[in-house]
């Protein structure tokens, strides 16, 4: 075991490709309220800040309030039942896990999806890799402020110094800077490495074996 205790991970874009289940659950929603569909590369740049604010950026400019909500509530109540049907986790993810708490590492996951969808998504995909999973709750502020990170650092009993975060955008760059943490921006997710390195990242990884040996 190096420097950390404690890894912290992203899930969208991170450990999980899920954007062909997003993409076709915001689809299925703007639609079903007669709004246009988006492409995937629209709702990849949509990502990042929760499931609210990606519906908010799909609809179309200045559309009313009580359309907004119907749209969220189609999604999830759409992405619930539907938010494995395409998702994958990305190349080595698993084996790497496997190794870190072999290793001893404490494991976690941190993300601003609903934390239904973050249970749900880590037992199926992460059964006995995780030790700590937790998404979006009413009362709880979303990534990039600190609050869930410090929350689970003293569930580790860790501090700061001994976590590191491991995202794949300019939120999860933000959160832990906000947090004090090291952090390793994964360029196999929804943003690109010009994106990441523009919006602050310094160590980036192409690969699970890159992050494998970083840590």
């Amino acid at each position: 075991m190096g420097k950390y205790k404690l890894v912290i991970f992203d899930l969208d874009g991170t450990i999980l490709d899920t954007l062909d289940d997003l993409t076709d659950s915001t689809n299925y929603a703007l639609k079903s309220c007669g709004l246009a569909a988006r492409t995937v590369d629209e709702v990849r740049r949509f990502l990042g800040n929760g499931i609210r604010l990606l519906i908010e950026r799909a609809v179309p400019v200045g559309t009313a309030p009580e359309t907004v909500d119907a749209v969220f509530d189609t999604f999830k109540a759409y992405y619930k039942d539907h938010s494995a049907d395409k998702t994958r986790p990305y190349d080595g993810v698993c084996d790497l896990m496997a190794e870190l708490r072999e290793a001893g590492y404490t494991v976690a996951v941190l993300s601003n999806k609903a934390d239904f969808a973050v249970q749900d998504l880590c037992r199926d995909y992460f059964p006995g890799l995780i030790d700590y999973a937790a998404g979006e709750k009413e009362g709880v502020k979303r990534k990039p402020d600190p609050e869930a990170v410090f929350a689970l650092l003293e569930d580790c009993g860790v501090s700061a110094a001994e976590a590191v975060y491991i995202g794949d955008s300019e939120v999860d760059i933000a959160t832990a800077a906000n947090a004090g943490l090291d952090e390793i921006a994964v360029t196999w997710g929804f943003r690109s490495r010009q994106w990441l390195e523009e919006h602050g990242a310094v160590i980036l990884a192409d690969s699970t074996d890159e992050v494998r040996k970083l840590l």
